[in-house]
């Protein structure tokens, strides 16, 4: 096993040992039937409004804001695992009449109400024929109405090996899940049940477990939705933040009666939206240094700068920032926009210092 994965295993053991009833999440039920077969012992399901169980992203979150009829929970059983039936084995014609037999007494033993004494016709008959669903579902059964939901679930998990199809093995496992208060493990075994084979005992069962379900369901959806807001809140606060720092490291970047370069759109987008908010003119001068004209008015646009501290004044050379000049749609040098408020409020085309100047002071104020 790869190591991550057995960090994994140890992790989930450490959550379980501080809390045991994580295992009545419907996710771990493999896990539960696994240690049920190794004759682990649980300690009993809280169902009355507690320990409902959620996992998402293999965090665990418990509700507690939930109420269910939990009037015919029982105490998990906590006995040692019945004997079961080796199937590596060989079933004899001998051992199946045998088997058969045994079986015959325990419905007699049925009949007369001495169930312990069934149980062990049916143990014995177990181990003569290992591959008969129906005698682990009749033993099975047998503890549910003995009250040991725990080795009810051992035995028709053993039946339904056997025979998936078992209709006897889901209905008693389904009732036996409804007797811990696994509610929605119970209802799928039943339902499960009710196509194969419905009964009387079926529909009852499905009228006391269904409105837990349905409340479960419920009670799920309401989580999910807070869940999805409190991440979307957070993502929201993220992004806030995030935005207030970039605007904050602009801001910072404004550089007050300098002359500030530009080398890519992201640096110029993060400036704008700086300037935007503070309300701040933004002059942005692309040149370019083969360009005669723009030699002569860049001493002047350097002086402007200093002159007008509180305007941002932006260079970009049109060959190192070719990107930005092709979102400007920069076609000659030297070309100056005034930028307001994020939006482009003039233009100045050629080296007119005049015009320059005068466009600062019509728009900076």
């Amino acid at each position: 096993m790869e190591n991550s994965k057995v960090a994994e295993l140890k992790l989930l053991v450490e959550q379980l040992k501080l809390n045991p009833s994580l295992l009545q999440n419907p996710d771990l039920s493999f896990f539960k039937h696994y240690l049920h077969s190794m004759g682990a012992t649980f300690p009993p399901a809280s169902n009355s409004g507690n320990g409902v169980v959620y996992s998402y992203r293999s965090k665990v979150f418990t509700e507690s804001d939930i109420e269910l009829d939990d009037a015919d929970v029982v105490e998990s059983d906590n006995d040692p695992p019945q004997k079961m039936g080796d199937s590596s084995i060989e079933v004899t014609e001998e051992n199946l009449d045998a088997a058969q037999a045994l079986k015959a007494k325990a419905l007699d033993a049925l009949q007369k109400g001495t169930l312990n004494e069934a149980i062990d016709y049916l143990t014995e008959a177990i181990t003569l024929n290992p591959r008969s669903a129906i005698l682990y579902a009749t033993r099975a059964s047998i503890f549910v109405t003995i009250k040991k939901p725990n080795a009810a679930i051992r035995d028709a998990d053993a039946a339904l090996q056997v025979n998936p199809d078992s209709a006897k093995g889901h209905k008693i496992r389904g009732l036996a899940k409804a007797m811990l208060g696994s509610w929605e493990e119970a209802a799928r075994d039943l339902h499960f049940a009710s196509r194969l084979d419905y009964d009387e005992e079926i529909r009852s069962a499905l009228k006391k477990v269904e409105p837990n379900v349905k409340k479960i369901e419920e009670h799920r959806r309401k989580y999910e939705r807070l869940r999805k807001e409190k991440e979307l809140k957070k993502i929201e606060q993220d992004r806030q933040r995030r935005k207030a720092a970039q605007e904050a490291k602009a801001a910072s970047a404004f550089k007050d009666g300098q002359v500030i370069g530009i080398h890519s759109t992201g640096e110029l987008e993060t400036i704008s939206s700086a300037a935007s908010k503070a309300s701040r003119l933004l002059v942005i001068y692309f040149t370019a240094t083969w360009c005669g004209p723009c030699r002569y008015l860049s001493p002047t646009y350097a002086n402007l700068a200093g002159k007008y501290q509180k305007v941002c004044f932006l260079k970009v050379d049109i060959d190192e920032a070719e990107s930005v000049a092709r979102l400007w749609n920069v076609s000659s040098v030297p070309t100056i926009f005034f930028i307001k408020n994020g939006k482009e409020v003039d233009k100045v085309v050629g080296a007119d210092k005049n015009a320059l100047e005068n466009k600062i002071i019509q728009h900076a104020g």
